[in-house]
């Protein structure tokens, strides 16, 4: 079986040239012109998929080829854009960085020859004239299966620099520039210490993604890039199709979901409804209990740290937390959702948020990051997300740290054995008391059917052995 749709990669020469404001731009000019727009971010990353679900008015979907597969990501683009006129891909760090240093694992190279997908490479030109063919060219001729389509010239510093990088890399016949953005074209993003903060209608507004469109649509041949995308090439789909799930019952899950709690992939929560499960979203932050008839809980991450007073202070949402937990239903929670679940936390400037108490540790706020990369969870006992010896994969990306080892007490026992990508180092993790499963990973378990089908389980009362 195969499947078209027109698709185009963004990608960066590095980190930091503005792929995310020039994908924004692209989605936003296209959105303006009346396309149904789908996006996507290679990698694993919350922030920038809030961005582009703003802009194109539909989910963002991660695609991430470290933590899931070819074949499952074929089959998430085929699904996600069904009802779309275009696609757009927001790719990761410099185009060929990913989760190996010789290899293209995890990459947004990956994913682009994976989705026969041409691609848009974003340099940062500032201070660069006729050295943009050779930055180029090698990125060109790098991969030979890789179609690099056209160039993004980012702060520009002219148009006449403009010009001349154009015809630079037409003298080397090298991919054409297809836009020309001056410095300070695009509306400067909201940022905040972990990087850009989380979008919303309000940070995002109208007249700022009009701003990108209308920068978009000056500087760049949208028309050509449109062209460019709908020549991408057919997708072969496995013949297995989309994977289906045995019955459990019809269970109600809650969703904490708010300002504090938000950091989920789209594709998870869909494959919990996919399982038979009911998506019930509750807010720590502003209900006074959780919503009725809920079978388990599940805390995302997020910003808790940024709203401890408030969350503190909310006991009888923590009061109805603690009566859930003890009645033996399944209650996850991973790194934002661990912190609000442990004993509070500490912020850096040292002030203390007692929260719900579960897990017997307080977590500690930090002015450096305490862990970031992809992990590989191998499972040491029963737990709620498959039996011993079930291998998972996710990623951290945390600023917080636990003040002292919760197995202590003698009732919280550590069922997974944690791989660290770059480090190649084992930890011991996820925290498990009972039908309550806390972490700091972020598993992407929406690939792995049978670890889905465990969960639901448990949401209909099997024990943890």
């Amino acid at each position: 079986m195969t499947f078209q749709c027109p698709r185009i990669v963004v990608a960066g020469a590095n980190s930091g040239v503005g792929k995310t404001s020039v994908s924004l731009a692209l989605v936003s000019a296209l959105t303006r012109r009346g396309l149904r727009v789908q996006a996507f971010k290679v990698g694993p990353d919350y922030l920038d998929p809030t961005y582009l679900s703003v802009a194109s008015g539909r989910p963002c979907y991660n695609l991430d080829g470290w933590m899931t597969s070819r074949d499952y990501v074929r089959q998430l683009l085929v699904k996600a854009t069904q009802e779309a006129d275009i696609a757009v891909i927001e790719g990761v760090m410099g185009l060929f960085d990913g989760a190996d240093f010789a290899r293209n694992d995890g990459s947004t190279a990956e994913i682009a020859m994976w989705l026969d997908a041409p691609v848009l490479l974003v340099v940062n030109v500032h201070g660069v004239a006729r050295s943009i063919a050779p930055i180029v060219k090698g990125f060109a001729d790098f991969e030979p299966d890789l179609k690099l389509a056209g160039v993004v010239a980012n702060h520009c510093g002219s148009e006449k620099h403009g010009r001349w990088l154009a015809e630079s890399l037409k003298a080397s016949s090298l991919p054409e520039l297809v836009a020309a953005v001056p410095r300070g074209a695009f509306p400067q993003l909201p940022s905040r210490h972990l990087g850009l903060v989380t979008a919303n209608d309000r940070l995002l507004d109208r007249e700022i993604l009009d701003k990108l469109a209308q920068a978009f649509e000056t500087y760049a041949s949208t028309e050509k890039i449109v062209d460019t995308a709908r020549g991408a090439g057919e997708i072969l789909l496995p013949e297995s199709g989309e994977r289906s799930y045995s019955g459990h019952g019809r269970f109600n899950i809650g969703i904490a979901h708010d300002a504090a709690f938000h950091f989920y992939y789209a594709d998870n929560l869909e494959a919990l409804e996919a399982a038979g499960c009911r998506l019930v979203r509750f807010s720590p932050l502003d209900d006074e209990s959780l919503p009725q008839g809920v079978d388990a809980l599940y805390f995302g991450g997020g910003y808790p740290e940024e709203f401890g007073q408030q969350l503190s202070e909310n006991r009888t949402m923590i009061d109805s937390i603690r009566e859930f937990a003890h009645s033996g239903k399944p209650v996850y929670g991973e790194c934002g959702g661990l912190m609000y679940l442990s004993q509070g936390i500490e912020t850096r400037d040292g002030q203390r948020h007692p929260l719900t108490g579960l897990l017997p540790v307080w977590t500690r706020m930090l002015d450096r990051l305490k862990s970031l990369g992809y992990v590989e969870v191998t499972l040491d006992s029963d737990s709620l997300f498959g039996k011993p010896g079930a291998v998972l994969r996710g990623h951290e990306f945390h600023y917080s740290e636990l003040l002292g080892d919760p197995a202590e007490d003698g009732t919280w026992t550590p069922v997974y054995r944690v791989r660290h990508r770059r480090t190649d180092t084992d930890t011991p993790e996820g925290f498990q008391n009972g039908n309550i499963l806390l972490s700091y990973v972020h598993l992407h378990f929406a690939s792995r059917s049978d670890a889905i089908e465990h969960f639901v389980s448990k949401c209909g009362g099997a024990a943890i052995s």
